[in-house]
């Protein structure tokens, strides 16, 4: 399991692999550029989730307190 999620986004192009011949195995695996284009929707993202996650915090308090509460 450890191996599958890398060797699929390989097989998919997102990364490159490179194995080394050394003791213990190392392999390094890198962003291609097919890999980093969605980079920008992640960010942006990331930056709605930090602007906005008090919003969601509070609308999951809302609901678990709805549930454990109905009218």
């Amino acid at each position: 399991m450890l191996t599958e999620t890398p060797r699929r986004l390989e097989y998919n192009g997102l990364v490159s692999r490179q194995a080394f011949q050394e003791a213990p195995p190392r392999v390094e695996y890198q962003l291609t550029g097919l890999g980093r284009t969605p980079l920008g929707p992640i960010e942006a993202f990331g930056e709605w989730a930090h602007e906005h996650g008090d919003e969601v915090l509070d609308a999951q308090d809302r609901a678990e307190e709805a549930a454990l509460y109905p009218r």
